[in-house]
């Protein structure tokens, strides 16, 4: 009985200049948007109804103080509605990352699986030298 862990083989991980060759992909550059398409506004929403809910709790208290039923008032039932803003707009992000984000994403996966930003980081980098060696020639 062998007392050593197997482990399995570790892969290594791409060069810097892989990941700058991916980053500057216009697929790269299309996922990035994408995301920023559904992020920012997201945020500028739920940011703005939060600070609605601050406003009105400090300077519409008659309001807020409303009772609905029993001891609920309105306030009560914005400070709920938050938690279900939250689940919502986590929930819309899942079913956006599913059908939007991840098919994006696997495009950017196997760029780096077949060894096409490897190709583009190496044409790079022989672009760069050359551009060095004829600048030293001058």
């Amino acid at each position: 009985m062998s007392t050593a862990q197997e482990h399995p083989p570790q892969s290594s991980a791409p060069p810097a200049e892989e990941f700058i060759a991916a980053q500057q992909s216009p697929e790269f550059q299309r996922l990035r948007r994408t995301l920023r398409r559904f992020v920012f506004p997201m945020t500028v929403f739920f940011l703005s109804w939060y600070a609605l809910y601050l406003v009105m709790g400090v300077f519409a208290t008659g309001f807020m103080g409303t009772r609905v039923w029993g001891n609920i008032n309105v306030g009560l039932i914005f400070g709920l509605l938050q938690f279900v803003t939250t689940f919502g707009i986590t929930g819309a992000y899942i079913y956006f990352a599913n059908h939007r984000l991840d098919p994006q994403a696997q495009v950017v996966r196997d760029g780096f699986a077949d060894g096409t930003y490897a190709r583009e980081a190496a044409a790079i980098e022989a672009g760069t030298k050359d551009t060095a060696v004829q600048g030293a020639q001058s």
